[in-house]
């Protein structure tokens, strides 16, 4: 048993090491606000967005074999070599039906997008504001704030976007095509610098966006220093968590159960744990934003001084006279006292 009064280990760990302190401190304030209840909520309403979304994408893809029919013949014959009895029959009367029904697919799959997309935006800037602040921000009103939503939606869009566009780029792949046009020969060693490269193009990516989010998307003005390294630690950990996803998805794969319903249970895992990590992040650069060792010590303002020198005039005449007439008071009283008989 420990001596009684003596702290533990991790208050020891906590006292000795403040990089250990500050990741406990960021834990209980996650915790206090509730941050994995609105990692499950964000959950959801990411899960929630994504069939709207898929009908769009349907809407779009039927446009596009409208106006191609030579592309519509192609996709035909082949879904007839692939796929033949009524299951390819039935694919087939699916795709013709998506096309017939691509603008009335569109108009409700946008509009239950933009509805999805500004819940969903609307949970995760509650949830980082809670994540920065301890007392509660007063609202400014319904349509501002659904306005506000909405230009958050459409920038967080615009850099997702960005961040994929150049996240592709940079990929093995594309790098590799790069390589093949210059005429160069394809080394092992090239594909491993190639994979590294492409992390690298990855991380600082994420990083760009974690920090957007971390940063731009509460509901007042934070930190953009203690964001960009909150967002630096969340694009580190999601590059993680992605090449551990990734080697897991292709052994969980190989099994039927696993074909049918690890995309599904990986998509909710991935959804989940991206958010638990912005958050998780959010409050770690809140809590370094409120720390005051963090902040730098302003030196004092210089001293002034400035000796004073009074003239001693002595006593006044007032003050002179009151002094003799006290002083004879108490040589009478003194006097009269020794002359008492005892």
């Amino acid at each position: 048993m420990g001596e009684p009064g003596r702290p533990g280990l991790l208050d020891r760990l906590r006292t000795r090491y403040a990089r250990f302190d500050h990741l406990m401190r960021a834990y209980q304030r996650f915790d206090d606000r509730n941050g994995g209840f609105f990692a499950a909520g964000l959950t959801y309403y990411t899960i929630f967005a994504l069939f709207p979304l898929l009908m769009v994408g349907f809407a779009v893809f039927g446009f596009v074999l409208a106006r191609r029919p030579r592309l519509l013949g192609t996709i035909d014959n082949h879904i007839r070599s692939q796929v033949s009895g009524p299951l390819g029959e039935q694919l087939l009367d699916l795709m013709n039906s998506a096309i017939e029904a691509r603008t009335s697919v569109g108009v409700i799959g946008l509009a239950a997008a933009i509805w999805g997309g500004l819940s969903w935006i609307s949970h995760l800037r509650q949830a980082l504001t809670e994540m920065w602040w301890e007392r509660r921000l007063g609202s400014p009103g319904f349509v501002h704030n659904k306005l506000s939503d909405l230009l958050a939606l459409l920038g967080t869009f615009a850099v997702t976007m960005a961040t994929i566009g150049l996240t592709t780029l940079g990929h093995a792949a594309p790098l590799a095509a790069v390589l093949k046009w210059l005429g160069m020969p394809r080394l092992s060693l090239f594909d491993w610098l190639f994979w590294l490269m492409s992390i690298v193009i990855s991380t600082l990516m994420s990083w760009l966006l974690f920090t957007w989010m971390i940063a731009r998307l509460p509901r007042a003005k934070v930190s953009l220093v203690d964001s960009a390294r909150a967002g630096l630690a969340a694009a580190l950990g999601f590059e993680l968590f992605k090449q551990v996803g990734s080697a897991y998805l292709k052994v969980v794969l190989r099994s039927p159960a696993g074909a049918t319903f690890g995309p599904v249970l990986g998509l909710m895992v991935f959804a989940y744990i991206t958010a638990y990590l912005v958050l998780f992040c959010a409050a770690w650069a809140a809590v370094a934003a409120a720390d005051p060792r963090a902040r730098p010590v302003e030196p004092p303002a210089p001293a002034l001084i400035s000796p004073r020198v009074r003239r001693d005039e002595g006593l006044r005449t007032r003050q002179t006279a009151t002094a003799m007439a006290v002083g004879a008071i108490g040589a009478l009283a003194v006097s009269r006292l020794a002359r008492r008989p005892r």
